[in-house]
């Protein structure tokens, strides 16, 4: 028997013929290299790795889904389901040692409306 994800993610190949973590990934590859083709991205990568290493020292590494450029400005992208507190700790870790690297979530989060009283 085959053990399941710990989020109910399924491996994944995307036309690119690309293994991902999960179906929301391979379909954001899709996307994304449709945009490469057309122009609109360059320098499509996946699975970027940033090392996080303080004094010296490595801390923890951080593997991105996916980074590209969009008019020279670079792009990190993670694909998220559900997002956890290592992650956020990683995320913040990585932008506070790799100055002008910002990782942006897809889907984009939306903040909640707090109801007034």
């Amino acid at each position: 028997m085959k053990p399941s994800a710990k989020y109910k993610a399924q491996k994944t190949v995307c036309d690119a013929g690309h293994l991902h973590d999960s179906k929301a990934e391979a379909k954001r590859c899709d996307d994304l290299m449709a945009l490469q083709v057309i122009g609109d991205i360059e320098d499509l990568e996946q699975q970027p790795v940033f090392r996080v290493e303080i004094g010296g020292k490595l801390m923890c590494r951080y593997v991105a889904d996916f980074a590209w450029k969009k008019a020279g400005v670079r792009v990190v992208e993670d694909v998220k389901g559900m997002v956890t507190p290592m992650f956020n700790l990683k995320k913040k870790l990585v932008e506070a040692t790799h100055p002008g690297v910002v990782i942006t979530l897809y889907p984009p989060r939306k903040r909640k409306v707090r109801k007034t009283k």
